[in-house]
Formats: structure tokens, C-alpha cells, sequence
């Protein structure tokens, strides 16, 4: 089918629904007080931002979040950030928390679920185009190009998929693709990823965006909620029933991807996990970083505190206040200590004589002196003690902490407060 080009861009008749009601159970004592898509994330943003930003960027201006667990954090960041879309513009911005619309007795029971309850809500903006997207994935996407695919292909239902080698795609769910790359199966999780046609030793793995017509994808919600034998979920039962009962086209993220730079890699990640969280951060640190969140042409919008100029101060051969490859949000104070390749969020006080190396911080924490971090994830609004050293004791580091396979260590206040006990 030759493409179509539109006078009015297809996001403007769009509405996008993201997902944002997960445990994040991965990503263990960082989800304790907050739900994953409210993790800070890249100094001064949230995970969430991402999706908005996408959305927003693309021209999408009716924009509704549904939460569920341990949302307060998160709402109050979509409240404090994310309400200058103006209903007199045409444009809206719904938060939809969990709050038993269908029974007394009924949670979200899965992503398509969460969207199901909230018909009434959704109809009532009347948008011709539903863009379902997770809230809790790093990306720069224009979901335009997507519209428009799934227009000109005719499709029931658009997935975006990446590119993934075969060898690490089976903790995925993975289309195998036809002709025109219309989807063939899903399968989640396979043993033996099936391979692209075109490039063999990959594999297409689903991004969890989907595109829908608003009216077919309400269709396909009530005959979900009607049988008793679904788990209520778009990866688990909407998508392979619509593999296997109508027109499901795989979009990739190649062609839609914005990059800065031509050469730069088409940055996907799911930081579900404390090393992927904690590896996304670092990647901002690199000089030339994969995902450019410096430009302006797609910028990633967030809540924007009030906060000082970051300091660095002290300049003695063993108390120098410096830091290098290292990215330090406004508000921070390096007091006589050394950073490298670390990332500070907002208000992040480190004391003298201590060395912090491959550090993600975030805010509020207070570091004491002649500390040495190495490896690290640091929860909001710690106080690291005076002398602790982290990263150099492999056995010592997992008695006190949380620590990963890859050596990373989380640290959270309740672990500081047991080294007393």
C-alpha cells in the first residue's frame, strides 16, 4: 500500500493512555513508597516523562494516566507538572486512579482492564485514535509516524516492536512477522525467538504501544471483560487475540525513533531492574550519550523545581570539590569531594575528603565525610554516615544492602538505620 500524507497530523485526533499502575516489584526497596513510572530518573525527571514527553512532542494533546499502587507520588508529580494542558485549547490531562468504577470489590485487574473501566471517560473526548502506552520505559518516540502506518496498512491494531538480538529475547514477548511485517504470532517469553525474515539472529520485541481506532478497540475491551478465562491484560489476551482473529501490524521503532544525531542508537530501555535502572542513569554520564536529553528539539518535559545553582567548593590537594563526567542537578553541594561518572538529583549535599564513583543519587541525600561509594543507587532523602565505604567489599556490601549480580548496591535510609542495631 503506497503511504498517504495528511493535511492535519493524525495525533491531533489522538488521545493517549498511559499505563502507570505497576508494582515494579524489580526494582525491590526503590518501589517500597512509590510506583515505577514515578522513579526518578536522569537527574530532574521521572520515568513517566518519557511517555508524556513522547506524546506531547507528537503532537497529542488529550492525555490521560491510569495509576493504581502506591500512586500518591506519582500523581502529585503529574499534578504539580503535567497540568498546563488547557481544555479551552481543545486539550485535556485526566489522571485515573484505580477507584472501583465497575464493582465495589474490582481493582484494575490488568492493562486492559485499566483501560476498560475508563470507557465512559474516554468516549466522552470522542478521539477517533487510542495510543496505549506504558509508563514506566526510556524512549524518544514520535507516535505520529505510527498513526500514520497504521492507517495507511489498514490494521486493527499497530504494535511497536524493537529490535532485539535472538539470544536475549526470550524474557520478552516476541512477534514472529509476514510480509509488510503484518504479525504472525506473539508469543511471550518463547524458548526459541523467532527470527525476522530480513535480518536473521533478531527478533521483534513488543515496546507495549499499541494503536487502536477508538471504536474497535472498545469492541475488543467488552468481549475481554466478558470472558471469565481472561487475565484482563493487552500482552497476555488482546494482542494475540487480535494476532489470530484480525489485522495486527508490527511497527518498528527504527522508523520512528528520534535521534539527534544520525549515527546515535535507537535507545529502548526497560528499566524494570535495579542494574537496567542504574545502567540508564550511568548512560546519561557518557560523553556522547546514546539518548540526548539536552535537545531541544524533543525535550523531555517534567515538573520543574525551584532550586539554586549546583556548588562545588574547596580546593585542596585532598579536598577538592570537582566532578568529572558526571551530570549534578540544580540545588546539589560538593563539599570537598570528588564525583566521577555519577548522577546527582536535585538538593544532594556531599560532605568533604569522600569519593563517589559510578554513583546515582537521588534527592534530598546527605553524604557525610571521607565517604567512598563506588556502584551505587542511593534512595531519596538519605543520610550516608561518616566513613562508609561501599563498593569494595563484596561479601560486606550484600550483609548491609541491596546488591545485584552486576555489584550494584542499593541503599535506603531503613538499611543506614540497621547499621546501628
Amino acid at each position: 500500500m503506497n503511504p498517504v500524507s495528511y493535511s492535519t497530523p493524525l495525533a491531533r485526533s489522538a488521545m493517549a493512555c498511559v499505563l502507570a499502575g505497576g508494582r515494579g516489584t524489580r526494582l525491590m526497596e526503590l518501589t517500597e513508597n512509590r510506583a515505577k513510572p514515578a522513579v526518578y530518573f536522569g537527574g530532574k525527571m521521572r520515568i513517566i516523562d518519557f511517555a508524556l514527553s513522547n506524546a506531547l512532542n507528537s503532537g497529542i494533546r488529550r492525555i490521560a494516566v491510569a495509576t493504581q499502587y502506591k500512586a500518591h507520588s506519582l500523581i502529585r508529580h503529574l499534578q504539580r507538572g503535567w497540568t498546563f494542558l488547557q481544555p479551552m485549547r481543545n486539550e485535556s490531562f485526566d489522571i485515573l486512579p484505580a477507584s472501583q468504577r465497575v464493582a465495589e470489590n474490582q481493582w484494575y485487574a490488568g492493562t486492559a482492564d485499566a483501560i476498560f473501566q475508563n470507557i465512559d471517560i474516554i468516549d466522552s473526548y470522542a478521539p477517533e485514535y487510542i495510543v496505549v502506552l506504558a509508563g514506566d520505559h526510556v524512549y524518544k518516540m514520535d507516535y505520529e509516524r505510527m498513526l500514520v502506518q497504521h492507517v495507511n496498512e489498514g490494521a486493527d491494531v499497530t504494535v511497536a516492536c524493537i529490535e532485539v538480538p535472538a539470544s536475549g529475547a526470550s524474557p520478552l514477548g516476541v512477534m514472529q512477522v509476514g510480509e509488510n511485517d503484518r504479525i504472525l504470532s506473539f508469543i511471550e517469553k518463547p524458548l526459541h525467538p523467532p527470527e525476522l525474515p530480513d535480518r536473521p539472529g533478531w527478533s521483534l520485541a513488543s515496546m507495549g504501544v499499541y494503536v487502536f481506532k477508538r471504536e474497535f478497540l472498545n469492541e475488543q475491551l467488552r468481549r475481554d471483560a466478558a470472558d471469565p478465562h481472561s487475565s484482563r491484560d493487552f500482552g497476555r489476551d488482546i494482542i494475540p487475540y487480535l494476532v489470530a482473529n484480525s489485522k495486527a501490524q508490527a511497527h518498528r521503532f527504527a522508523e520512528s525513533c528520534v535521534r539527534s544525531r544520525t549515527e546515535a542508537a535507537f535507545y529502548w530501555r526497560d528499566v524494570g531492574t535495579l542494574d537496567a535502572y542504574w545502567e540508564a542513569n550511568i548512560d546519561l554520564t557518557d560523553t556522547v550519550p546514546e539518548l540526548d536529553v539536552y535537545d531541544r528539539n524533543w525535550p523531555i518535559w517534567t515538573y520543574a523545581k525551584i532550586t539554586p545553582p549546583a556548588k562545588f567548593v574547596h580546593d585542596q590537594d585532598d579536598r577538592r570539590g570537582l566532578a568529572i563526567s558526571s551530570m549534578v542537578s540544580g540545588g546539589c553541594i560538593i563539599s570537598g569531594s570528588s564525583l566521577r561518572q555519577s548522577l546527582l538529583c536535585e538538593e544532594v549535599h556531599i560532605h568533604s575528603y569522600g569519593q563517589i564513583d559510578h554513583g546515582v543519587i537521588l534527592p534530598f541525600v546527605e553524604v557525610g565525610r571521607g565517604v567512598r561509594l563506588s556502584r551505587v543507587i542511593i534512595d531519596a532523602a538519605v543520610k550516608i554516615p561518616p566513613g562508609l565505604v561501599v563498593g569494595e567489599d563484596p561479601d560486606a556490601d550484600a550483609a548491609r544492602f541491596r546488591r545485584t549480580e552486576a555489584g550494584v548496591c542499593l541503599i535506603t535510609q531503613r538499611m543506614i538505620d540497621r547499621l546501628g542495631e
